[in-house]
């Protein structure tokens, strides 16, 4: 009441009348602004509300539903929990990187492959025109014979010398590996990711990661000296991009969805991929190491005897055979190099590699899991079987199919295990 009081003071008028004369009468108003004043003794009756507010907000965070974004004002968190999750988007921005890494030094070294090559070429075919030019005119006096011999003599051992090295490294079998590489990176990013997201993850999830990302950097290591895979091994072996040790699961009291059935079906696609997936592509990749190695031999032999034509078109009794090597050996050693590093067989090879690595890795993932007595320890048998028929390509119904197939005809199976490739 005392603030409506002082509200309705706020203005106020005082009228005065000046006394009456014959002819008028002035009237004065006059206005004032009277301003309230605001005690601040009240001020102290609202502190407890504000204690109670606060309080009363502590409160609803500890029974809200929502995890808080600081795992330390959740009590039904492990205190470990935070330096897991924190481990992991460590390894999570590593491997980002390194996808970004592969993909760059991977579109570099088939640059290296689609610039390498017509280059060669030019060179090549370039001094086959000199010596061609040059034994057309040996007879002509006064013509610059010495120069074009020197000049496609020249051009030749540049052309062999830069064969050798792009044959040694291989671009577009390098640039294949950084591709495998940084797909592979990409999928364990989105692993990482997803058990993040909807999985509460452990120290032993976190050496997992670990082990992984040094796996993968094994298999396909980015240096050219010293590290580098080797083009042409003795003996074609899959390519190995996984730990080791096999990964176990958390121990269940139930079957984990496994069966009998399944478990028999496991061990018949066992089978069909080591029978015919895996065997196959190594044969293939066999086939076209044999085809690199030859090529790779006759390019610099070629363009070497075209050099050694060359400086010998001037010698009388040796010119003939001389234009021979010159021409020929240049339009050979063309054709050869198109072939090699134009239809790309060192990448050719790799991927025959990377897919039977491919197909042992799940070879050796389903028997880790079939070795495993503890049913309770294994994968879940059911995402299992919709795991493997999805990396094969195949519906459920089509994965038991194969199986039963390989049951009654064994070794005689005529169907490959994946539909991918």
């Amino acid at each position: 009441m005392a603030a409506i009081n002082q509200a309705s003071s706020f203005m106020r008028t005082k009228t005065s009348t000046s006394s009456p004369s014959s002819s008028s009468h002035r009237l004065i108003t006059r206005a004032s602004i009277h301003l309230p004043k605001i005690s601040t003794a009240n001020l102290d009756i609202f502190t407890p509300n504000i204690a109670s507010n606060i309080s009363m907000v502590q409160e609803m965070h500890k029974f809200s539903r929502f995890t808080p974004k600081n795992p330390t004002l959740n009590p039904n968190v492990h205190p470990d929990h935070e330096v897991i999750i924190e481990k992991l988007y460590l390894i999570l921005e590593a491997v980002s990187d390194r996808v970004e890494m592969h993909k760059n030094i991977g579109e570099q070294r088939n640059n290296w492959n689609s610039l390498l090559l017509p280059c060669i070429n030019t060179i090549t075919l370039s001094a086959a025109t000199m010596a061609g030019i040059a034994s057309a005119i040996t007879s002509v006096p006064g013509s610059p014979l010495e120069t074009l011999e020197l000049s496609s003599s020249f051009l030749y051992l540049a052309a062999t010398g830069m064969m050798v090295i792009m044959n040694k490294i291989q671009p577009s079998q390098l640039a294949e590996e950084q591709r495998n590489a940084a797909r592979l990176f990409k999928q364990l990013e989105s692993e990482i990711k997803t058990k993040i997201a909807i999985s509460q993850p452990t120290l032993n999830d976190v050496n997992e990661a670990m082990e992984k990302v040094l796996a993968i950097d094994r298999a396909y290591p980015l240096p050219l000296l010293g590290v580098m895979l080797e083009k042409f091994p003795a003996k074609v072996e899959p390519a190995v991009w996984w730990p080791e040790k096999p990964t176990t699961s958390k121990p269940r009291n139930d079957k984990n969805g496994w069966s009998v059935e399944l478990e028999e079906e496991m061990r018949e696609i066992i089978k069909v991929l080591e029978v015919k997936d895996k065997d196959d592509y190594i044969r293939l990749g066999e086939k076209a190491l044999k085809l690199n190695k030859g090529l790779a031999i006759a390019g610099p032999l070629l363009t070497g005897l075209g050099a050694i034509g060359s400086g010998f078109l001037a010698s009388a009794p040796h010119s003939s055979w001389a234009m021979v090597l010159g021409v020929m050996g240049g339009a050979m050693a063309s054709v050869v190099n198109t072939i090699q590093h134009g239809g790309q067989v060192g990448m050719v090879f790799e991927m025959y590699r990377s897919n039977a690595g491919f197909f042992k890795m799940m070879q050796e993932s389903i028997e880790s899991n079939l070795k495993e007595r503890d049913v309770g320890r294994r994968e879940n048998g059911e995402v299992f079987e919709m795991k493997v028929a999805l990396q094969l390509g195949r519906s459920l119904s089509e994965l038991r199919d194969v199986a039963a197939s390989s049951s009654r005809k064994g070794k005689d199976v005529e169907e490959f295990g994946s539909k991918l490739f």
